[in-house]
């Protein structure tokens, strides 16, 4: 065997080399064992640049279609089974395919390189994964949201603490709450479509940075391979990896933002707060403490964050200061894209079975949404209402708050004649009266302008999600 030769095939760049790699080296140095996910994609470019070299006149029509039989053949034993590319030794996962394709066609596979290089050819393979990768991802970020908005639906009314600060602070109803989540979601879709559309021009011709020799339709090569057009710069072509870390970023962000509904709800589902309960599905136990039943599945979804953050991060410190054209740096984007990707849907499908498993304890929440003066600006509007400034209006409010914190009692339960003195505009307001006008129902119910918490309004908007959700659905 030759140092140009692997057992999985000829290097293929071995010409200009008389000695052999080192091994260390050589092993260092492959990328089949991660680029082989790109098989598929590998085959597609290939089945393309045969089509292209054909009317460019390099293949004549019996060549082409010998290669691209052989190669749609390669595809099919690949499809059904992949494990002979986690033995072979070839030096990545264009050398795998050209070697298996000239193990059916013999010397004529040396022709389908002409004008290629691995450089458009990876660029190629990326960007077709990429788009795949894509829809993979809004079909996850979909199911996800499907999940809240149903749990939305069922607890539309549902009232229940809100927090700034992690103090509470307003009545909300929990199906805002959830819905809060389908609007992250559905911007982190917005900016995954945002990421495909840019990405959706094609390398292939761009040569290994200068362009191709051959007289390459890359307007008809670019439409076969299903993209938008070519790309119109070779150097930036090959080197390009914006789309590699827009996607990165995308998952990121997907990962920021389930991270930040698993830790309201774990501690929504803790014993302090007792809001929300975990079915047995998605919960853990203690090897110690047999009373514990734990948010694993939450935690875990905070947790992942982190690696989607550090791939993400790692993506762009390897682009920073790579001269152009193309650079070996650049191999090390697809663990980092794989991982994103594969950490992104996998937290998206793990979310949807959460909020399928979980249900809020109506009592409690209703029974929580009257304690902790959640209502104090409610009163401030009522003094307002009444011809009171609001800064003094706040205040009045302010110092209600102190008295019944001192009284041990909610501000709609103050002594009257306290309230009396302290708020002489409500005098012809009974405690009665206050304390239906104060209750999460009416402070609720008064959030009706758009955007608002108001049970009329989470409900039509989860009539506008169902909607928008069976749309996408039906056009997907």
């Amino acid at each position: 065997m030759t140092q140009t030769e692997t057992a999985g095939g000829s290097k293929l760049w071995g010409g200009r080399f008389e000695g052999a790699q080192d091994p260390r080296f050589e092993a260092f140095n492959r990328s089949l064992p991660f680029d082989r996910r790109l098989w598929a994609e590998d085959i597609v470019g290939s089945i393309g640049w045969a089509g292209a070299l054909h009317g460019a006149g390099v293949l004549t029509a019996e060549e082409a279609k010998s290669i691209i039989t052989a190669l749609e053949h390669i595809g099919a034993e690949l499809d059904h089974d992949a494990s002979p590319l986690a033995t072979s030794t070839a030096e990545d996962v264009h050398a795998y395919v050209e070697t298996a394709l000239a193990a059916r066609v013999g010397d004529l596979a040396k022709k389908l390189h002409t004008g290629r290089s691995r450089n458009d050819q990876v660029a190629t393979d990326l960007k077709l994964w990429c788009r795949a990768a894509g829809e993979t991802l809004d079909e996850g970020l979909l199911e996800a949201m499907q999940a809240l908005v149903t749990l939305a639906e069922r607890h539309a009314t549902t009232a229940m603490p809100g927090y700034t600060h992690l103090q509470r602070a307003q009545v909300i109803t929990a199906g805002h709450h959830a819905l809060a989540y389908v609007e992250m979601l559905e911007r982190d879709r917005s900016r995954l479509h945002d990421a495909l559309a840019r990405l959706n021009t094609c390398p292939l011709g761009s040569g290994a940075l200068a362009g191709t020799a051959f007289a390459i339709d890359r307007e008809e090569l670019a439409g076969a391979l299903g993209f938008a057009g070519p790309t119109s710069n070779s150097l930036d072509a090959v080197s390009d990896r914006d789309h590699v870390s827009e996607l990165a970023f995308v998952c990121s962000l997907i990962g920021v933002h389930l991270s930040r509904l698993a830790e309201d709800w774990i501690f929504f589902t803790s014993t302090e707060a007792r809001f929300l309960t975990m079915s047995d599905a998605i919960s853990t136990g203690s090897s110690l403490m047999p009373q514990k039943k734990n948010p694993d599945a939450l935690e875990l979804l905070r947790g992942k964050c982190g690696r989607l953050i550090g791939r993400m991060v790692g993506t762009l410190v390897m682009q920073k200061g790579i001269p152009l054209a193309y650079d070996k740096d650049l191999q090390e984007d697809k663990e980092a894209l794989f991982e994103c990707v594969d950490t992104a849907k996998e937290c998206l499908a793990i979310c949807a079975i959460v909020a399928r498993n979980v249900d809020y304890d109506i009592e409690r929440c209703t029974a929580e949404s009257a304690k902790g003066h959640l209502n104090a600006t409610d009163l401030a509007d009522l003094l307002v209402r009444r011809g009171t400034p609001f800064r003094h209006a706040h205040e009045l409010a302010g110092k209600a708050v102190r008295l019944a914190l001192a009284a041990g009692c909610e501000v709609e339960r103050l002594d009257k004649a306290q309230r009396d003195a302290l708020m002489p505009q409500l005098a012809d307001i009974s405690n009665a009266q206050l304390a239906i006008e104060l209750s999460p129902q009416a402070c609720l119910a008064r959030r009706a302008a758009h955007g608002g918490t108001s049970p009329a309004r989470v409900i039509e908007q989860v009539s506008l999600w169902k909607e928008r959700l069976e749309s996408w659905n039906n056009r997907s």
